[in-house]
């Protein structure tokens, strides 16, 4: 059966792809939306330290001088050159922000674009970017999930109060409110039984940080069981996922081979599909031809 499938841009080092011009790489977004693309995400590093092999995911795909822009101003700018694509993030770390702070930035931002934000958080994985943030590595998943909690309540009441573990306040007060009345909330965290009732009790979505569609599948199954046993509709779920890289016949990525890893994520369950230029294209005019076959990806699928 058909059904609606969103597609989304990663934009790390997109504007690689401009001559490093990242004002110009957000003014194409307008082309990248009119041809078709859903949504368009950041990755968030606030500062790096130089122990990358702590990375536990391979080789750490960037050098350490890479520019990490910063997810919120960068969207806030990407915001003023779009008109329909979601603002994401998969994901901002979120523990290194005041909670109070986060809710004002992302309710800023949701007013700016006109309801588009659909963020996702996480953890991050190198403890040297808290020790220079002034921010403990212990605690950080339930650092992340107060943080979410406060933001409700701030987006929701005026006075608001919250008392947690870590953030207290009575009768504070923090506008504008998002103009959404539920700014969706993915986190980008491993689906471990833990984890599985954070999302089904305070989040809307899932990233799942591997391209493994066995592995995501699975994760699905539980998600959507955790939804339903909280009187949530399982179909509500978000998943959104970045398929795996294929290579071609000339040892280089091909497009329309990933798209078939792309499908196959779709059946077991994932709702959007992200792809990064980066990865595929050398300059504006392979970055528009990958957006004209995402395009075309989503229609195939979608009714």
């Amino acid at each position: 059966m058909k059904r609606d499938i969103r597609v989304s841009l990663g934009l790390i080092g997109l504007e690689t792809l401009f001559g490093g011009d990242i004002r110009a790489a957000i003014d194409w977004l307008a082309v990248a939306e009119e041809i078709g693309i859903d949504g368009v995400t950041l990755t968030d590093h606030v500062v790096m330290g130089e122990a990358l092999e702590n990375y536990p995911y391979g080789p750490f795909p960037m050098p350490l001088d890479w520019p990490w822009w910063e997810p919120i101003a960068l969207l806030s700018a990407i915001a003023q050159a779009t008109k329909r694509v979601r603002l994401q993030t998969a994901i901002l770390i979120s523990p290194l922000r005041p909670a109070v702070l986060l809710a004002k930035q992302l309710a800023t931002l949701d007013v700016l674009s006109g309801g588009r934000v659909s963020i996702g958080l996480g953890v991050g994985w190198q403890k040297e970017e808290y020790e220079a943030s002034g921010v403990p590595w212990e605690g950080r998943f339930g650092l992340m999930i107060e943080q979410i909690e406060v933001a409700r309540a701030l987006w929701r009441d005026a006075p608001a109060a919250y008392h947690g573990r870590t953030v207290s306040f009575d009768r504070i007060h923090s506008r504008p409110f998002p103009v959404q009345q539920r700014i969706p909330i993915m986190l980008g965290i491993a689906p471990s039984e833990r984890n599985v009732a954070r999302i089904a009790d305070h989040a809307d979505g899932w990233l799942p940080i591997q391209a493994d569609v066995p592995s995501i599948a699975e994760g699905i199954a539980r998600l959507r069981d955790a939804f339903a046993e909280r009187g949530r509709d399982p179909a509500s779920l978000m998943v959104r996922a970045v398929p795996r890289a294929a290579k071609g016949d000339n040892g280089r990525p091909n497009m329309d081979r990933t798209l078939d890893n792309a499908r196959a994520m779709v059946e077991a369950g994932v709702t959007e599909i992200e792809l990064f230029p980066l990865h595929f294209a050398r300059d504006r005019a392979g970055a528009e031809a990958l957006v004209e076959k995402l395009a075309a990806f989503k229609a195939s699928l979608t009714p």
